[in-house]
């Protein structure tokens, strides 16, 4: 039972952080400028506030699912977070990238996006109650535990993959930073765009359905 938790948690973090967000995308910046080891850093600090993050998340899941307007809120803070990563990525775009940068940078940055990370909030509202009603993990402290250190080792395992995959891509073509840049800005205005345009549908619809039941 305890390495089903642990896998169950290393498996769904893994998929969590498979889509394209905020985590990734930065870590891709970070490791074709500033290189892999700031990027190691990056994903071991951000790994390590994922353990905390999971385990209160766990715990709250019920009483944030009973929230009102909670996924407005979480949207409309991702749009201004993704907004803010598209206008500082695209103002430094044609920047050239540091030859030396602090020891710790990446660290402090990995910790503060760790706590900063709104979208793994409705995604372990759902997999965390999922996985809690249908009995696959215990509520308790100790189920908990094990199940958020899989799921540190889950978010460690993909965003390495990911720095890997950055790292192959800086070395076998040859594109120039802002190029990088501009195309990860370009992402982050695009997934700002989605959450607009999210609300904005999901607040017409109940709009026109009413208006076509007239």
């Amino acid at each position: 039972m305890i390495f089903l938790t642990f896998f169950l948690g290393l498996i769904a973090n893994f998929i969590g952080y498979i889509p394209p967000g905020n985590i990734n995308l930065t870590l891709v910046r970070i490791t074709i400028n500033r290189g892999f080891k700031q990027a190691l850093q990056f994903i071991t600090a951000f790994s390590c506030v994922e353990f905390f993050f999971t385990f209160f998340i766990m715990h709250a899941a019920k009483w944030l699912s009973a929230q009102v307007h909670l996924d407005v809120v979480i949207d409309w803070v991702m749009f201004a977070l993704f907004f803010t990563l598209g206008i500082i990525t695209w103002l430094n775009r044609k920047k050239p990238p540091e030859t030396k940068y602090s020891e710790h940078a990446s660290i402090k940055y990995g910790i503060i996006l760790g706590f900063v990370n709104p979208m793994q909030v409705p995604f372990w509202m759902i997999t965390g109650t999922y996985l809690i009603t249908h009995e696959w993990i215990l509520d308790g402290n100790v189920a908990l535990i094990i199940f958020s250190i899989g799921s540190a080792g889950g978010s460690f395992l993909c965003l390495l993959l990911y720095a890997r995959f950055a790292q192959y891509i800086k070395s076998k073509f040859a594109l120039s930073t802002r190029v990088i840049n501009t195309s990860i800005a370009i992402l982050f205005f695009a997934l700002a765009g989605y959450h607009v345009v999210k609300r904005v549908y999901l607040a017409v619809k109940p709009k026109t359905i009413a208006q076509q039941k007239r």
